[in-house]
């Protein structure tokens, strides 16, 4: 086992400082993926920290963070850019692979692991495989996803002819240019993947603040309402967004209630849940999202959400019903900023979701090491010390456990 200049170092709590006499870099390995409308780094679990704290403290020096550009490490100065995947052999004898998805702040030393990103999961089946996770067949491989932040499992069907993953393909996917190999994703226990329930207080739709809003749990938990309620048309840019400090002022106290009523208690400072404002379609689609990360409007639009907008445009009497267009079957075809994002639903007998499927891109893009200067760990870890900020959210999944039966890089915890 390669431990290159860290022998004598060892990752401790957060509430012990990383003992580093003589501080250098550490070395870890990683893939810079591309995952939908994402990026960030993939990690195997075992080259990173056990312990919490000191895994989100080298995720937030890998990325720069905190750094409004995120000038000093890999994250792009963007909430999309700002992410990272974090994957082992499964736990589960359902699965093949573990993900644990971590959203990393920009300008805040804090990690969130509360959400799922399915953008980045459609990368996790490639990394799977190329990483020797799971075997290649020859034409499709199908990669049994159990995703550690919601507990949901997912298939991704990868096309590997001749057992080898192939990235270049004909499928184009709004927000990414140009075109790539196609990667269906089919999730097989979205309902509730936070609360437990598709509509966790059992009402298709209610009010708060004198808004009608839709609260909904499907792949991740969101506050839908309706675009002319808040003085919308809809189809505003995101930069037009973005810019109205009344509007995100107020979609967030109405998000902090809708996560208080949704049982997540207090939501201040947390990405979930997430808001979608909405209004019908334009471009020939079935309704139109603008999806909120939640300080920010997306750019185009997170796969979850898009699940979750689809799945509520079902349950009758709900905002997005009211939305849909006419005469629309089991493809949503979600608009967004750059395009939009098609949704398959299948219905069971009763008319509730069974299954949601769509289509994305990955590609990799670069591997080798990160390097993670100790300096700015020492540095997150006497923040924490002496009460500065570095937070970690609450309600985080427990940590994956080392695989130490494969060889690489690790680090003590």
């Amino acid at each position: 086992m390669r431990r290159e200049g860290i022998a004598n170092r060892r990752v401790t709590p957060l509430s012990a400082p990383f003992q580093l006499p003589h501080p250098q870099a550490l070395r870890i390995p990683c893939v810079l993926m591309r995952g939908g409308t994402s990026r960030g780094p993939f990690f195997l679990e075992r080259d990173l920290p056990s312990d919490p704290a000191a895994r989100d403290r080298v995720l937030l020096a890998a990325m720069g963070s905190p750094h409004m550009l995120q000038l000093d490490g890999l994250g792009g100065g963007n909430s999309l850019t700002s992410k990272v995947a974090i994957v082992s052999r499964s736990s589960r004898p359902d699965a093949d692979v573990d993900y644990l998805f971590a959203q990393v702040a920009v300008e805040r030393a804090h990690v969130d692991l509360s959400p799922n990103c399915g953008n980045m999961l459609s990368a996790v089946g490639p990394f799977a495989i190329e990483a020797g996770l799971v075997p290649a067949l020859d034409g499709e491989t199908i990669v049994r996803i159990h995703n550690r932040n919601t507990g949901a499992l997912i298939e991704a069907a990868v096309q590997t002819p001749g057992g080898v993953v192939a990235y270049d393909g004909a499928t184009a996917i709004d927000g990414v240019a140009g075109t790539a190999a196609p990667i269906k994703l089919g999730f097989l226990e979205a309902v509730g993947s936070k609360t437990g329930a598709l509509l966790p207080t059992g009402c298709a739709r209610e009010e708060i603040d004198g808004v009608p809003v839709t609260l909904v749990d499907y792949a991740t938990p969101m506050l839908l309402l309706r675009a002319s309620d808040l003085g919308l048309a809809g189809d505003e840019t995101p930069a037009e967004l973005d810019a109205n400090a009344a509007l995100l002022a107020r979609l967030e106290g109405l998000r902090r209630e809708a996560g208080r009523r949704m049982g997540l208690g207090d939501v201040a400072g947390r990405v979930i849940p997430k808001v979608g404002v909405l209004s019908p379609a334009r471009r020939g689609g079935s309704l139109t999202s603008r999806y909120f990360t939640p300080d920010r409007c997306h750019r185009s639009h997170a796969v979850t959400g898009a699940l979750c907008v689809a799945a509520a445009s079902r349950i009758a009497g709900s905002v997005a019903a009211e939305m849909l267009s006419p005469g629309i079957g089991s493809l949503i075809a979600v608009e967004h900023p750059s395009g939009a994002i098609q949704v398959d639903l299948a219905l069971d007998a009763a008319g509730q979701v069974a299954r949601a499927s769509l289509v994305r891109t990955a590609r990799r893009i670069f591997e080798g090491n990160v390097i993670v200067p100790a300096s700015a760990i020492l540095a997150l870890a006497e923040r924490a010390e002496t009460g500065g900020e570095l937070t970690h959210d609450d309600h985080a999944p427990p940590s994956l456990q080392p695989d130490h039966g494969r060889s690489g890089q690790h680090l003590p915890a």
